[in-house]
């Protein structure tokens, strides 16, 4: 007789957070590699907990495909917003299309 598992009750999240040095302004990275880079200057717990469930978002993001980036550019949904030179966009604009999801979430 074979034994079947219904499912675990529990959720396990292995996504790596890195307290760093991050530059002004900057509470926090969804890093490409799948990991999180939050402000160390950030020591309320509950100011780091939604910094990382924003990044999160940022991540899944990219795990669907619709977010990608470099130094040059932001890239979502097939549309690339400069990140430099006169085209460039305010990358703290909370109406842009994948913060807007983020803020939301």
């Amino acid at each position: 007789m074979a034994f079947k598992m219904k499912g675990f009750p529990f959720n396990v999240d292995n996504t790596p957070v890195y307290s760093m040095d991050l530059e002004d302004g900057v509470m926090g990275i969804a890093d490409q590699n799948g990991s999180i880079l939050i402000n160390k200057n950030i020591t309320n717990k509950e100011e780091q907990q939604d910094v990382i469930d924003h990044e999160k978002v940022h991540l899944d993001q990219m795990k669907r495909g619709d977010l990608q980036y470099d130094e040059d550019s932001v890239t979502w949904k097939g549309k690339v917003y400069p990140r430099k030179g006169p085209k460039a966009f305010d990358e703290g604009n909370k109406n842009l299309p994948w913060e807007k999801e983020a803020y939301n979430a």
